[in-house]
């Protein structure tokens, strides 16, 4: 008589155990660090046997990209970086929806709970997964807001006035996000938190106007530094 083969496990349960991966991974990986993080624990809070992340990401590298992928496109379905409507928008107007959907993005209490705490520890300890996240989420949003910036400055600024101008706006949000504990212990009746979102993005919205405003028209910023402007040693 014939063995009879074991039944091939259904597509269903294939992809419940690799979700249940990701959601236990990207919890180990937001309180570990990608480096500190042991399969073993994964693969228990999952209930899923150790060789399932090989099975199906590979090894903890793989699985960690797809942790940080998954949860870049959890944040930015639910804020989106381009609003509807917004090409009807003036850039000062489509300016403060970008502020405003990053800050969402980094200080709603589920989101910053696991993205917020990953990208933080991936920011200050990058891994090679970087170079996919920064592919597939962070230039998008970073060309987005150089476009926006583009058509509130003008034409004639150089293209490194622009990104510095970029990275300005970018810097003040994750101050909220990265600083936390400290502004906690500085300022501890006025949380930067949630709670103040409004208040928050009204006051980046209106801080970086102001110094896009005078910073456009200085004379200074039109012209090349002397780096860039120097012919290229090759």
């Amino acid at each position: 008589m014939a063995a009879r083969r074991p039944p091939e496990t259904p597509p269903e349960a294939h992809a419940a155990t690799r979700q249940a991966l990701l959601a236990a991974a990207a919890d180990v990986f937001a309180e570990c660090g990608f480096r500190n993080a042991t399969i073993r624990d994964i693969c228990r809070r999952a209930g899923a046997n150790v060789a399932a992340i090989n099975y199906h990401f590979g090894d903890k590298a793989g699985l960690y990209s797809e942790v940080l992928a998954e949860q870049s496109r959890v944040v930015r379905e639910r804020f989106p970086a381009r609003p509807a409507g917004a090409e009807s928008l003036s850039p000062e107007q489509q300016l403060a929806a970008f502020v405003r959907t990053f800050l969402q993005r980094v200080l709603s209490p589920d989101m910053h709970a696991r993205h917020g705490r990953i990208m933080t520890r991936e920011m200050v300890d990058p891994t090679d997964a970087l170079d996919r996240l920064v592919k597939e989420a962070i230039r998008p949003d970073a060309e987005r807001l150089m476009a926006i910036l583009r058509a509130m400055l003008g034409p004639d600024l150089p293209a490194s006035a622009i990104r510095l101008c970029g990275m300005s706006v970018v810097g003040q949000i994750l101050f909220y996000c990265h600083c936390q504990p400290v502004i906690r212990r500085l300022f501890p009746d006025l949380p930067a938190d949630a709670s103040r979102l409004d208040e928050l993005a009204e006051h980046v919205t209106r801080f970086s106007l102001a110094a896009l405003k005078h910073y456009g028209t200085a004379p200074s910023a039109r012209r090349p530094s002397r780096k860039s402007s120097s012919p290229n040693p090759a």
